[in-house]
């Protein structure tokens, strides 16, 4: 089981998949929700380890982040790796060393600017234009043929950026996620049990969680990769699963495979924010700018309409955005104005920004 089929490593791919959000759904979520950045707890007492961690010697964590060579995921990456820099070595921070694991399989224009290590992509056709399909397989080549020093990873993302400096989460065996509130194992059951048999356990143990943003032990994470790998892959093959899931699918295929070996993961809800949905920064340690922010003049957020103020990553698919974006009007939330700050921070710091790399 925790052996990729030699199917899944025939030929070679690259294709392009942009989420989209449904509005109505995450306007509901996050108006039920606002303000609530409690810490959920899953089976460790979170309060308590933070306490007990401040007496103990620093468990620095590996911080590995996916990427293709599209423009697109290129500029995103370079901003992630300045706001890393710029925290790794400030008070709280565990953070160690810092890899791009570059699933294109050959070497891009960012190799000397960015810590990173190429890995195959999936065969040809077997994302099946679902591109995030090549993260597990770019974990488990990666873990297998790399020198990791750290004994944690931290799995990120392009689109994510340091907003405070971040301390390991993980407490020992127990790894450290964030809980997406669409990811809902019980809501799902018979698909989930195609992957996750009855005799595995209840549905109360799979985690709401997809792998990133995720601190986990690095031995954990090489028994989990491959499985995590298969059934992703095994969920893309599946029409129902497919339905059900769509641009999910690999967060639940990482979720059914760490309960598949029993992992369990602390909850923490500080763990990053998602602007426009969450308003304040506050002592989180991630922004996720995933979803696009569109305001009026006034400072309203325009739901599902494209506003007089606008910053949407997908608006640069093809060149990085320009320096010096012009900051949000008044009335709009701190995370939003600060996401924008630190993007600029970023792009007028960065060496050649304006030449696109």
């Amino acid at each position: 089981m925790g052996r990729a089929s030699p199917f899944f490593v025939l030929l070679l791919s690259l294709g392009c998949f942009f989420v989209t959000y449904n509005l109505l759904t995450m306007v509901i979520h996050y108006q039920s929700a606002e303000g609530d950045q409690e810490l959920i707890s899953g089976r460790s007492s979170t309060r308590l380890y933070d306490s007990k961690r401040l007496s103990e010697p620093k468990r620095l964590f590996h911080v590995a982040l996916t990427a293709t060579d599209a423009m697109y995921s290129k500029w995103q990456c370079r901003v992630m790796y300045y706001w890393y820099k710029k925290m790794k070595d400030m008070e709280g921070s565990e953070m160690g060393g810092f890899t791009r694991v570059l699933h294109s399989g050959h070497p891009d224009n960012l190799m000397e600017e960015i810590p990173t290590f190429v890995v195959d992509p999936l065969p040809e056709g077997r994302d099946q234009g679902y591109i995030v399909l090549n993260r597990p397989w770019a974990f488990v080549q990666w873990l297998k043929k790399a020198t990791i020093e750290e004994d944690y990873i931290l799995m990120a993302e392009p689109d994510h950026i340091f907003v405070n400096p971040l301390p390991n989460l993980a407490c020992g065996s127990d790894p450290a996620g964030f809980p997406f509130f669409y990811i809902k194992p019980s809501e799902n059951e018979k698909v989930i049990r195609k992957f996750f048999l009855e005799d595995k356990g209840p549905l109360t143990a799979i985690d709401p969680i997809g792998n990133s943003p995720v601190i986990i032990q690095k031995s954990q994470l090489e028994k989990i990769a491959p499985i995590w790998m298969n059934v992703s892959l095994q969920m893309k093959d599946d029409p129902e699963t497919e339905k059900a899931f769509g641009w999910v699918l690999e967060m639940y295929a990482y979720a059914i495979a760490s309960a598949l070996h029993g992992v369990r993961h602390i909850l923490r809800k500080d763990f990053m924010i998602q602007p426009p949905w969450d308003l304040k920064v506050g002592k989180t340690f991630i922004i996720h700018y995933t979803y696009g922010c569109d305001y009026s003049l006034e400072g309203k957020l325009t739901y599902g309409k494209i506003g007089e103020w606008q910053f949407d990553k997908r608006s640069y698919l093809h060149n990085p955005p320009p320096r010096n974006l012009s900051l949000p009007p008044p009335g709009v939330p701190e995370s939003v104005v600060t996401l924008v700050k630190m993007v600029n921070e970023a792009t007028a710091t960065i060496p050649g920004w304006e030449d696109g790399r």
